[in-house]
């Protein structure tokens, strides 16, 4: 039987501290690069498709993609996972190190720019951690991790979702970029109610159904918060409902929670509109 010890595992601090560093530094370094961006237009039989690729997108793609390797660097540690790929624990760090991009490149360097920085890092820095527990299925620590992964994936999908709508993104755009983070959310989120089952399909299925609200609600006047919480709501809901469906749960709490978070998301949005 395994000790309490072993259940209370860890991530090395000093390769912990190495990625940290290195994103902090790509990110702030970001904001001294002076390139041109790079504009890509085409005319299509009945669409017009155009857009800036410029060192903020690029930038927030690699420090993703650095973070997502750094992550499956970090976890491989484990004693868990027995030296084996770790992707799913990459996949919620790599979101979050975007949504970190995205959100502080509209804010003018300074106080607040710094503020926002170490934040998203600290931040960034408990959601490796919590992937690291959430690694072993028998650490005792597991359910508390699991929630806060859970928290940190619904609140990253809401602040990128509104920080697309503040930046004027097209419908072209907004939608497959919502299609993709739905999916990526709801996959990370089930697996960790499932405790390690993946939903691909099911996953796919709620990130269209979301992907279709957002292209419905796109030309609504609504602020970048309240378009963020219409999302939210069916986001949540059809994630629960999925849950509860494979977990064979009773017909009542299988429509109950979908219904309700709907309509809390709703109501605030309604609310703070």
């Amino acid at each position: 039987m395994d000790s309490s010890a072993n259940r209370q595992n860890l991530p090395n601090i000093d390769r912990l501290s190495v990625l940290a560093a290195m994103i902090v530094l790509a990110y702030t370094l970001e904001r001294f690069i002076d390139l041109p961006s790079w504009e890509v237009s085409r005319q299509f039989p009945g669409l017009y498709i155009e857009f800036n690729i410029n060192v903020t997108v690029i930038t927030s793609l690699l420090v993703a993609g650095m973070t997502a390797a750094g992550a499956n660097w970090l976890m491989r540690d484990h004693p868990a996972s027995k030296g084996k790929l770790a992707l799913q624990h990459a996949i919620l760090p790599a979101l979050t190190a975007l949504v970190i991009g995205i959100s502080i490149s509209r804010i003018p360097v300074g106080i607040g720019w710094w503020v926002g920085l170490i934040s998203g890092a600290f931040i960034l820095v408990l959601v490796i951690i919590a992937e690291y527990i959430a690694v072993d299925l028998g650490d005792i620590r597991l359910a508390y991790a699991s929630a806060a992964l859970s928290a940190v994936s619904f609140a990253l999908f809401l602040i990128l979702a509104g920080a697309l709508r503040a930046a004027g993104t097209r419908l072209l755009f907004i939608t497959p970029a919502l299609i993709v983070a739905a999916w990526l959310v709801s996959l990370r989120v089930t697996n960790l109610r499932l405790h390690g089952e993946w939903t691909l399909y099911e996953s796919a299925i709620i990130a269209f159904v979301v992907g279709q609200i957002a292209a419905a609600f796109n030309y609504w006047p609504l602020t970048p918060i309240t378009f963020g919480l219409v999302l939210l709501g069916p986001s949540y809901g059809l994630i629960s409902m999925f849950c509860n469906l494979i977990e064979e749960k009773p017909v009542r709490q299988v429509i109950f929670e979908p219904i309700l978070s709907i309509v809390i998301a709703w109501g605030a949005a309604l609310v703070i509109r």
